[in-house]
């Protein structure tokens, strides 16, 4: 491209809040070059992005973060000046089950990536716009009880989970690269997001797609756990505002200030799903199944946003109903999308794509 202004990576790309910030900055920023960077495993689907994979200002490169070779190659190669680092396995029972696998992705992989920023973007010159932004979660803090608290930044790390363990060691990775060497860094931790595109384990689209196929909907425990929740598309705003005018090495705190309780949240969703698709309002909450809680399972996660408020002026634009009517007509408009997901189908064919290149 001729006359680009930026040059920004953004691993994770092809995932589900991935592509919604790519899809942001293509749009946003014609003038930028917007280079996609995904492995594609299970929870990465390029047709997330079949809106703007065309645009002249994308590109696609099929890259595993942990080659720090070939994320070097890239960075030199297209002189990339921001990074914006989504990529992560981020599903908590799938962490319980192989946990080797996290620690690889999240925290070797957010090395490579620091390593080769460093690499690449050394001697570091506050005149150039050079910014390595690390997206990480709210469950690094722990739990939380039903006293009102919520988690700010100044928290004690408190990880439950082997996803949550690795995502904390990523988060000190990054500050460590900063005060190390002075590399240009940004940590935002957000609470649960929701919304189009989300790979069907986690809750919502599970549960949205378990309730069309009347299938069984397993709740952990009696339900009672509370997350905090923000629709995808606040999120991709916030990472746009962070990346462009947060402060070097701050951290800052992304939630919804929306807590529901998940059976709460699942009761919702059974009926604005019936609603849809033209059932009695409610007929389907026999699906609702109680099933032996998981290890690790934190009680309550809650984002005190503020400080991102009162600095950078950030504020979630949906409230949660607006947001679930336009998630539930989503995937019910998209069957398509969501059937090939769930049956696998789309990790066959990228397979078959990369093999004859």
């Amino acid at each position: 491209m001729e006359n680009v202004k930026r040059t920004i990576m953004i691993t994770g790309g092809a995932g589900f809040i991935g592509s919604h910030v790519v899809r942001l900055f293509v749009n946003k920023y014609p003038g930028y070059h917007i280079i996609n960077v995904d492995k594609l495993t299970y929870a990465g689907n390029l047709a997330n992005l079949r809106d703007i994979e065309n645009k002249p200002n994308y590109s696609f490169a099929r890259i595993d973060i942990c080659d720090f070779d070939a994320v070097l190659n890239l960075m030199k190669a297209e002189k990339v000046d921001g990074i914006i680092h989504l990529a992560a396995e981020s599903h908590v029972d799938r962490s319980i089950k192989d946990p080797f696998t996290f620690a690889r992705t999240n925290v070797l992989g957010t090395l490579s990536l620091l390593q080769a920023a460093k690499a690449c973007w050394e001697p570091f010159d506050a005149e150039k716009p050079y910014r390595f932004y690390h997206i990480s979660t709210d469950e690094v803090y722990g739990a939380l009880g039903f006293d009102g608290t919520m988690f700010t930044e100044d928290r004690r790390y408190d990880p439950h989970s082997p996803y949550s363990a690795s995502k904390a060691s990523s988060d000190h990775f990054v500050r460590a690269f900063h005060d190390t060497y002075g590399l240009p860094t940004l940590v935002t931790n957000c609470s649960n997001n929701y919304g189009p595109y989300q790979f069907p384990e986690k809750l919502i689209p599970l549960f949205i797609n378990n309730i069309r196929h009347r299938k069984p909907l397993p709740v952990y425990g009696k339900g009672e756990n509370v997350r905090d929740w923000l629709y995808v598309e606040d999120h991709a705003r916030a990472i746009d505002l962070i990346f462009h005018e947060g402060k070097i090495a701050e951290t800052y705190n992304i939630g919804g200030f929306n807590e529901w309780k998940n059976i709460d949240l699942i009761k919702v969703l059974v009926r604005t799903v019936d609603r849809l698709l033209g059932r009695p309002e409610g007929a389907d909450m026999d699906l609702i199944t109680f099933v032996k809680d998981r290890a690790g399972h934190d009680l309550r996660y809650a984002i005190d946003s503020s400080k991102l408020k009162n600095e950078l002026g950030w504020e979630p634009s949906l409230q949660f109903e607006e947001g679930i009517e336009k998630t539930v007509r989503w995937y019910l408009d998209n069957q398509d999308w969501l059937d090939n997901v769930t049956s696998g189908d789309y990790q066959n064919y990228y397979e078959q794509m990369y093999k004859n290149r």
